[in-house]
């Protein structure tokens, strides 16, 4: 088999596993007749499939320079469709070692004690008196955007992804997508990419949404975030070099390690602190009713809850490893990520339903940005642009960016 016999086989394989477990293929832009023609197999039978690929994949001959990193990323995609399979089947891994064959990573480490200097910090920051997470959700209540503000926030603040997005990268006419607004989901926001240049946005009102979400989420969810690299993957990738591996985009692999950490960084990129700053004073804070004078202190108090970042690694981990239970992981995110019951819980679903996933937002968003800051620094915001545009057209795993 050549590697573009592989790429199909894998096409074919995801969309076979995709029968199996609903959530796993997040985007096909492939041909119609394949998914139309796909039938459920016995998982023993996609198994023996998945080996005999990836038996093939790694025979393949050296590739040449222009396709060295696309064979690479197969063959590690490859790799994560056999162990998702194999967890459908019940072989259940360890959470690290789940990540590694999952994402090409491995969180860091991590224990309640290295989380107290932050909170230290946070005590000092925050008003009031009790528990932490009490008073930052008190605190929180006056960032509140009010849910009939919410699509002219939120709609503000895309377009002004948007429009910065635009000035550094080159994208179709006809690129486009649409916002709906949802309840009951375990995420508080989700791009569904259909294709042809557009996106269906879907952000999730089960709770009330925090100022510094709005421009969070733009950036992440659309520009210069995931519409943005389904976009170039689509267009260029996939229509202009044929290269049929990135016609689908199964959650659980790879892709999604760079997709949610380019997403996260991007932010930053599009809206450095002080250009941030100036836009939500003037623009998002009244739009939503909110005095611009306390946003200084507020997102002082981002900054530093920043820093709590990786708690949902480590609650997650302990937890699918079985080394706490769901009360104790709840009370884990209350304590290190102070957030109240409900938010909590909600988290806690999220990772029951993607697991080690939960990596892919900070450790991703690290390794990415590493990776750009090395190549561009941090001040020369066109070589920053330039790095991260052809990181999204050019995709590399967490080892490869390392």
């Amino acid at each position: 088999m050549n590697i573009n016999q592989i790429a199909e086989a894998y096409v074919k394989l995801v969309l076979a596993t995709g029968q199996h477990d609903d959530s796993y293929v997040d985007a096909y832009i492939g041909p119609a007749e394949w998914r139309n023609n796909v039938q459920k197999q016995p998982l023993a039978e996609l198994l023996v499939s998945a080996d005999e690929l990836l038996k093939n994949a790694k025979a393949l001959p050296a590739a040449p320079p222009s396709e060295v990193e696309r064979q690479a990323f197969l063959l590690l995609q490859v790799d994560a469709v056999r162990a998702h399979l194999g967890h459908l089947a019940g072989h259940t891994l360890a959470f690290d070692d789940e990540s590694q064959v999952l994402y090409d990573a491995v969180s860091p480490a991590l224990t309640p004690a290295d989380l107290d200097v932050t909170l230290t910090e946070l005590e000092n920051l925050l008003p009031g008196g009790g528990e932490l997470n009490q008073r930052l959700s008190s605190y929180n209540k006056q960032f509140e955007i009010p849910r009939e503000k919410l699509d002219a926030v939120f709609t503000a603040a895309i377009n002004e992804a948007r429009a910065r997005t635009r000035k550094y990268i080159v994208l179709p006419e006809n690129e486009s997508f649409q916002i709906a607004y949802v309840t009951d989901k375990v995420w508080s926001a989700y791009n569904w990419y259909k294709g042809n240049s557009h996106s269906l946005i879907e952000v999730n009102t089960d709770f009330p949404m925090f100022i510094s979400r709005a421009i969070d989420l733009a950036s992440h969810e659309a520009y210069p975030g995931h519409h943005v690299f389904n976009v170039l993957i689509e267009n260029e990738l996939v229509k202009q070099k044929g290269w049929i591996e990135y016609a689908i985009y199964p959650l659980y692999s790879p892709m999604s390690f760079l997709a949610e950490g380019s997403a996260n960084y991007g932010i930053e990129v599009a809206f450095p602190h002080a250009e941030r700053m100036k836009f939500e004073k003037e623009i998002l804070f009244p739009l939503a009713g909110i005095d611009p004078d306390k946003a200084e202190r507020y997102y002082q108090i981002q900054a530093v809850l920043q820093k709590l970042s990786y708690v949902g690694n480590m609650v997650a981990k302990q937890y699918l490893d079985g080394e706490i239970n769901r009360e104790t992981a709840i009370a884990m995110l209350m304590k290190y990520s102070l957030s109240d019951a409900d938010r909590s819980a909600q988290r806690i679903r999220f990772i029951e339903n993607l697991r080690s996933y939960v990596i892919n937002y900070n450790l991703g968003q690290d390794v990415v940005q590493a990776y750009i800051e090395r190549r561009a620094g941090t001040q020369d915001q066109d070589l920053r642009w330039k790095v991260l545009t052809d990181l999204l057209r050019s995709p590399k795993s967490a080892s490869m960016m390392v």
